[in-house]
């Protein structure tokens, strides 16, 4: 775990600096100072451990905007916690941002490009539960289009910090996109995208944690792996609570909590929300 963990952030490195076409295996073993058999015993290969990178910081990223979308009480905090989470985590990674929207539009890596999607999608559900939440039926007809009107904004002022060196204001910017998603959101009368359109633009998805039995696969490897008394004990519970529900929606909210925060939980802590409806 250590090794592979240590291969991301120096892969990181270099394809932050070069890019994924430009970086080969022997440069980052050089730059890890390990083998290339240390490193094929990690990843069989280079498009594995750039699958894992995307995996781990994307996973981490929805996770935890669900996680604001789903436990913000104050609607007239939400959208703001929504934006501000969601440029900290830019500022924060911003290597991995800066590849991640190069890569994007240049990619010809099919199972890239899938995997992208898979979490582009994933976004674009919490975003619409969040409009619905905060707008309900004064946006039935203009829902599509403002989840690309919010992340048209986020793109925009992304590319604004990572690539031309724009002091960032976190909490600044989260204040003007909230100003003008309301304006967007109450005064925008004339649709362009529809749900019938929406849906073709989006495949269905199709990865792990979208069915009862994947979500228990992953389950049973982290309490493998988990050493944590209090987290361990958790997932156990909460497979249980899987398998034959007895538990009230309290208690299973309070199990998540306990393994929310924990770097190796964070995705399992998501799939079981959407899968409780918590």
């Amino acid at each position: 775990m250590i090794k592979k963990q240590l291969i991301m952030e120096k892969a990181l490195e270099l394809f932050a600096k070069q890019g994924f076409e430009a970086t080969s295996v022997q440069q980052i073993t050089e730059h890890c100072g390990i083998s290339k058999g240390a490193f094929y015993l990690s990843f069989k290969s280079k498009d594995e451990l750039i699958l894992a990178l995307i995996n781990h910081f994307m996973m981490q990223f929805i996770s935890e905007i669900d996680y604001i979308v789903r436990n913000t009480n104050d609607d007239k905090e939400l959208l703001y916690k929504f934006y501000y989470a969601t440029f900290d985590s830019f500022h924060k990674h911003s290597d991995f941002a800066k590849i991640l929207m190069k890569e994007q539009g240049q990619s010809i890596n099919k199972e890239l490009i899938l995997k992208m999607h898979y979490y582009d999608r994933l976004f674009e559900t919490v975003i619409l539960s969040m409009i619905e939440r905060l707008y309900g039926k004064e946006v039935k007809q203009t829902k599509y289009d403002l989840i690309y009107c919010i992340k048209g904004f986020m793109n925009t002022y992304s590319t604004l910090f990572l690539f031309s060196n724009v002091p960032l204001d976190v909490n600044k910017l989260s204040k003007s996109l909230v100003e003008k998603t309301n304006l967007l959101a109450r005064h925008t009368t004339v649709p362009f995208i529809s749900q019938e359109l929406f849906q073709m633009f989006n495949h269905p998805m199709n990865e792990e944690g979208t069915k009862k039995e994947q979500i228990l696969e992953i389950m049973e490897q982290k309490i493998k792996e988990m050493v944590e008394p209090i987290e361990k004990e958790s997932l156990i519970l909460l497979k249980e609570q899987l398998l034959e529900p007895t538990l009230s929606p309290a208690i299973v909210k309070g199990l998540l909590e306990n393994i929310r925060n924990h770097p190796h939980c964070k995705w399992i802590s998501y799939l079981l929300r959407g899968y409780f409806k918590l």
